[in-house]
């Protein structure tokens, strides 16, 4: 409920409310305004189109006739009795009978299930009853509306097949609201394909999109030449990765703009086996508003260690899909870095069915029947095996001799196990490098040492581990390589000024950072270069974390531990949220700080202050360049 309200409040409720108190503040003229409140409020209609259960409606009447009881409260008893008197001996059953004029059937749902549309219903008289018990105990007689003349509007049907002006035409809807179902983008079937195809018929990119854009779409068009406001709980995804970047462009081409939004928190049902799942809460609509505002809840904890939990509300001149105040730029994939660095790339892609990757265990087996191709293992790393420590090898063939290959009976088998995987594919690319079995699909080995980011890691962790990696060993497609990169690189890469771009710009993959060369790091907005002292420093402190992970780490890079009993950690041990190893988080603050001075002098009180700066220094980077001014020609003699 609590939730809930959330969304209801910034969309109709505080407006209404506020508009109340004013009245209340009156001298003159104050009832006939009052009533005139009463009557907007009976003129609202209310939309949910995944409604459920109805918690959503059910909250909203109950809210309104609240509103109402008070406007009820002012308009007779104060009026007349004072502020606490109750009208028991001047309201007669029949009055009190009339005093209220909203009633169930302002509120509109569509629900694909029979089940819960009926529950719905059910829980909206039971919402009317309770209202009704309120105002029979503020008036003193027994308000009832028995036998039941008016029911909600609730549709039992598919709220992306269904017409939504069958349901309710936009002209007579004042709000649309809602908690749409969430599905990601990779796990629905082929029905939601379908509807999702058909809503976004021609949209570039629409693929990547969640279900739930699907009603944001729906509702765009339905509120197209309206005054209608709305506003949906949506998992954070929508406003993280490549998704902002394709539903917003279609939304904004259709007049509609954020007017709130509420920041990401957990969304926590009541039930049991309740969802755990980072949502926002986002309204729009047609047109702007005076003054969009960002809300946040701000947790902290006092010295007894009680958490206490606080609204903020941020008014902003203009809410971006980010929900960034003050710029509306959409970050798009680019395929080149947007400043002066080092391009980025992926690892080495086998598409070989894995028979030339060997765990420790299958490579020692392996060699202990073939001690011959020994030379022909290399080290393996993807994003676990770097951060975790894990110990993998790959079977390594390139352009050895087929002679040579068949003189190993087991490296001539994996071999051909590999061809025949690739002969077996329905893709035609893979088909063709069948002819070629002991290459890669990619191959991207550099010959000197290479900056490493790998591709998944924990939203848990306060730096995404990354780190230099030798050239002798193999990095698979599930890490990005930097070849070229410098410690000056690493340091700005593993701040947490990156970081605060990493969080509001990358994709996931459930809640975990997806790290994307074209997303991420090439739209990253670096600063300008910093003078050499700045710059010394920087590699100084990019230097001592490299060297606070060799001395806690395997002894050698810091990054990849050898198989061993001994206590030497990895890097998910060394960047435990829990437990971050004392010195190296007091290097990585030093660091941040250093790096946050190569943006800008004044401190940055948190995240979304790096974060704004950052958007604010894209939009300047990526603006195209003014057009020269050009001297008017003088006149002819």
């Amino acid at each position: 409920e609590a939730h809930i309200l959330k969304l209801i409040r910034p969309l109709f409720l505080d407006e209404l409310r506020a508009g109340f108190d004013r009245l209340c503040a009156l001298q003159i003229g104050k009832a006939d305004k009052l009533r005139a409140l009463q009557k907007r409020l009976a003129t609202l209609r209310f939309l949910d189109p995944a409604c459920g259960c109805g918690n959503f409606l059910v909250i909203t009447y109950r809210e309104l006739r609240r509103l109402e009881l008070d406007i009820l409260k002012e308009l007779h008893l104060k009026e007349h009795y004072g502020k606490e008197k109750h009208a028991q001996a001047e309201f007669s059953l029949d009055e009190v009978n009339r005093l209220s004029l909203i009633d169930v059937d302002q509120m509109f749902g569509i629900e694909i299930e029979e089940f819960p549309a009926r529950i719905a219903e059910v829980a909206l008289w039971l919402a009317d009853h309770q209202a009704n018990l309120e105002l029979s105990e503020a008036f003193g007689q027994f308000y009832r509306r028995i036998p039941l003349r008016k029911s909600p509007h609730l549709h039992v049907a598919n709220a992306l097949r269904k017409d939504w002006q069958e349901v309710l035409p936009p002209a007579e809807c004042s709000y649309i609201l809602g908690n749409p179902p969430f599905v990601g983008s990779k796990m629905m079937d082929a029905a939601q394909r379908a509807e999702m195809g058909e809503l976004f018929k021609g949209a570039k990119g629409a693929g990547l999109l969640d279900y739930v854009t699907a009603w944001y779409q729906k509702a765009a068009a339905y509120s197209e030449g309206t005054t209608l406001r709305c506003a949906f709980v949506s998992t954070n995804s929508l406003t993280q990765g490549e998704q902002p970047g394709i539903l917003w462009p279609e939304l904004f081409r259709r007049g509609l703009s954020i007017h709130f939004a509420h920041l990401p928190f957990v969304w926590q049902s009541e039930a049991r086996g309740k969802a755990h799942v980072h949502v926002v809460i986002i309204g729009f609509g047609p047109g702007t508003v005076a003054s969009p505002c960002l809300y946040e809840e701000i947790t902290r904890r006092d010295n007894f260690h009680v958490e206490h939990t606080r609204l903020t509300a941020t008014p902003v001149e203009v809410i971006s899909p980010y929900l960034i105040g003050g710029v509306q730029t959409l970050i798009t994939n680019r395929s080149t870095p947007l400043c002066d660095v080092p391009p980025i790339g992926i690892g080495n892609k086998p598409i070989d069915g894995g028979h030339y990757l060997f765990t420790h265990d299958e490579k020692e087996d392996f060699l202990t029947r073939e001690p011959q191709a020994a030379q022909l293992f290399r080290r393996w790393v993807g994003s676990d095996e770097f951060i975790n420590g894990t110990e993998r090898w790959c079977l390594w063939l390139g352009d050895t001799p087929t002679a040579t290959l068949k003189q190993l009976p087991l490296v001539w088998q994996r071999v051909q196990a590999v061809r025949q995987v690739r002969l077996a594919s329905k893709s035609p690319p893979t088909v063709a490098l069948a002819d070629k079995p002991t290459r890669f699909h990619v191959e991207n080995m550099p010959d000197a040492p290479f900056l490493v980011i790998p591709e998944v890691s924990s939203e848990r962790r306060q730096y995404i581990p990354m780190g230099f990696v030798r050239p002798e060993i193999l990095c698979s497609n599930l890490v990005k390589i930097i070849p070229g990169a410098t410690l000056y690189h690493f340091a700005i890469l593993t701040s947490q000024m990156h970081m605060a771009w990493v969080r509001q710009v990358c994709g996931r993959l459930k809640s975990d950072y997806r790290y994307s060369a074209k997303l991420v790091y090439n739209n990253f907005p670096w600063p300008e270069e910093p003078a050499p002292g700045k710059k010394a420093r920087l590699e100084a402190l990019a230097q001592a974390i490299l060297d606070q992970r060799r001395e806690l780490g395997d002894g050698r890079h810091g990054f990849l531990p050898q198989r061993s009993g001994s206590p030497q950690q990895s890097l998910a041990d060394l960047y435990d949220p829990l437990f971050v190893a004392p010195g190296l988080c007091k290097i990585h603050a030093d660091l941040d700080r250093v790096v946050d001075r190569c943006y800008r002098k004044e401190p940055y009180p948190n995240d979304r202050a790096r974060v704004e700066h950052l958007f604010a220094l894209y939009e300047t980077l990526t603006a195209p360049l003014a057009p020269a001014a050009t001297k008017p020609r003088k006149a002819r003699a």
